[in-house]
């Protein structure tokens, strides 16, 4: 295990329908690197997890309402997909309000698959590069952003990728993003 994050503490914003995968394996890389997680939602409780967007897949355990979450209490955001998770966030005030914030700080975000909605809600794409899923391209490109079609994209501090298949190069950049970005000057 590595220790390039140890102290650091990582929000992940996701609520029901997040897709399993791009929950779990960032987050385990984030662990493994020595870093703190706290997984944010709309609700307490639990939050209902899928595969592939269709079947159901356990749940996660949620650590604070986004609600009363400030972004001054974290060094970085991690934005999961899957359909319904980031579909729900977008409609959600303070889960926009919470993901602006962290873009207006130039705190590192890292987002994935459907992820990036909820900055395109936040009205912070304008000018960024990054990727997505395809079906929410034309979404991002009316919010601003210039979207290519790569395996990960690191603009500034917002590392984006495309979904779970780009998994093991995603979960690499946002480690190594993070540290970089979150190192003493």
């Amino acid at each position: 295990m590595t220790e390039e994050l140890h102290g650091k503490k990582v929000a992940i914003l996701a609520t029901d329908g997040v897709e399993r995968v791009e929950l779990e394996e960032p987050r385990g890389a984030l662990h493994g690197a020595g870093a703190e997680t706290e997984l944010v939602s709309l609700h307490t409780g639990q939050i209902n997890a899928r595969q592939m967007d269709i079947d159901p897949a356990g749940t996660f355990p949620v650590d604070k309402q986004v609600a009363d979450a400030a972004v001054r209490d974290y060094d970085a955001l991690l934005l999961p997909g899957g359909t319904m998770n980031p579909d729900q966030l977008r409609t959600d005030p303070d889960a926009v309000r919470f993901a602006r914030e962290f873009m207006e700080a130039g705190k590192p975000v890292a987002t994935i698959c459907h992820g990036p909605w909820t900055l395109a809600e936040a009205g912070t794409l304008s000018g960024r590069r990054l990727t997505s899923w395809p079906s929410i391209r034309t979404d991002l490109r009316n919010a601003g952003a210039e979207v290519v079609d790569e395996e990960v994209v690191v603009d500034g501090r917002l590392i984006s990728s495309r979904g779970p298949h780009d998994l093991p190069a995603f979960c690499n950049a946002v480690v190594r993003e993070f540290t970089g970005a979150l190192q003493p000057a």
